[in-house]
């Protein structure tokens, strides 16, 4: 009877352990409020900076305004409990999220809270004005990255990092999970392919949060010094299933996406379509000229929100349709070289298949040359095994989670 007692007890813990919700970084306030007490303050956030507070207040003790789904936007908060928040900086896609990759978003004015925005994808300048940097004394850095090198919200906050360095301003970054977190593959980026897609000498996959890049970049030497503390997350741990509660942006709306990302955005850099201008964007890819049963779907890019003007616009792509991929399959799927070499090989364009964007994307010249030669997957996987093993013995000395 004990031993039966004592079974059910570890079987009902690990059911109540199962269902312990992750609490991202930003619902530990008993550790960043203090930090902001009686300091300047600015934000570095887009639309996924938001979570549930269930309870929380403003000064006055009435409810803090919340989503549809009742999740409160850390700006909000923060000007709801009465800090002194002046200055919003965005990434790319905007604060709300809704630009294009690249486009130019303008500096603004928060319409709820009447914060200026001041953009970091404003088209003339990587970096702050010295007048908005000397606006704040403390930046809190909170958006939702995807764990890819070439996804850029990381890149704005290794900028935001190295301008607080060089004045002096502490950087609190509110850590949240990598969907991608225990996945670890690719090429480590060649620094001749440095690029606005890539800037870190780290793989495709990295198998790190915002916080652990922060670490990372800090500790090698990889961004100026500056003062780094990171609010980790709660139950969390690299392995874990997290499904994000907002899109990370507007090519990426669904779980799904996400998890093709890595696979898909390859051919970014070579004239396949990845769906951008559909409703399928990252779920799908075609060309016109592809031919054979596995390229049956037919899907035509038109402009939308988040596509303006997507790559073959107008035109019908014949392709494969990934959307009905089983949610799990596609989260094993991490790096995968096979649909692009199977689409080089299809269209016959040699060398015309690859545009220098690729090399930024996958952040070696080697990969390119290899598939031309005729190399298989495995044989090009192959070269940057090594590689993988030196970079896991580093990203080791940066991980806040199992």
């Amino acid at each position: 009877m004990k031993r039966l007692l004592l079974i059910c007890c570890v079987l009902a813990a690990l059911d109540v352990a199962a269902r312990t919700p992750v609490l991202v970084g930003m619902t530990d306030t008993a550790r960043y409020f203090p930090l902001l007490a009686g300091r300047r303050v600015a934000v570095l956030a887009n639309h996924t900076s938001v979570a549930e507070l269930p309870g929380v207040e403003d000064r006055a003790g009435r409810p803090v305004a919340t989503d549809a789904a009742g999740r409160v936007h850390l700006v909000d908060l923060l000007h709801a409990r009465g800090f002194d928040v002046g200055a919003i900086f965005s990434p790319e896609h905007g604060f709300r999220g809704t630009a294009d990759a690249g486009e130019h978003v303008s500096s603004s004015v928060d319409a709820r809270t009447g914060i200026p925005i001041r953009s970091l994808y404003d088209g003339n300048t990587r970096r702050p004005s010295d007048e908005a940097m000397r606006s704040f004394d403390v930046l809190v850095v909170d958006m939702q990255d995807v764990g890819l090198r070439f996804y850029t919200y990381y890149i704005a906050m290794l900028r935001m990092m190295e301008a607080c360095a060089d004045y002096g301003h502490e950087v609190i970054v509110l850590d949240r999970p990598n969907p991608h977190g225990e996945k670890i593959d690719g090429p480590l980026l060649d620094m001749r392919y440095a690029s606005g897609v890539g800037a870190l000498p780290i793989p495709v996959l990295h198998g790190l949060t915002m916080g652990e890049i922060a670490r990372m970049a800090v500790g090698e030497g990889w961004c100026a010094p500056c003062r780094l503390t990171v609010v980790a997350c709660r139950n969390y741990a690299h392995a874990d299933e997290y499904l994000l509660p907002v899109a990370p942006s507007p090519n990426l709306p669904t779980q799904r996406a996400v998890y093709l990302y890595p696979s898909l955005c390859l051919f970014e850099g070579t004239p396949v379509s990845v769906g951008r201008g559909t409703d399928r964007p990252f779920e799908c890819y075609g060309h016109p000229a592809l031919r054979g049963a596995a390229w049956t779907a037919r899907f035509t890019p038109r402009p939308t929100a988040g596509a303006k003007h997507p790559p073959l616009e107008g035109e019908e792509c014949r392709g494969e349709d990934l959307s009905t991929m089983p949610l799990e399959e596609a989260r094993g799927v991490g790096l995968s070289l096979g649909w692009l070499i199977a689409a080089c090989r299809n269209l016959g364009m040699g060398e015309r298949f690859f545009t220098p964007m690729f090399e930024k994307l996958i952040g070696v010249g080697y990969v390119r040359e290899m598939i031309l030669a005729g190399a298989s997957e495995e044989e090009i996987r192959a070269r940057w095994t090594d590689d993988l093993v030196r970079y896991r013995t580093l990203r080791a000395r940066y991980l806040l989670y199992e």
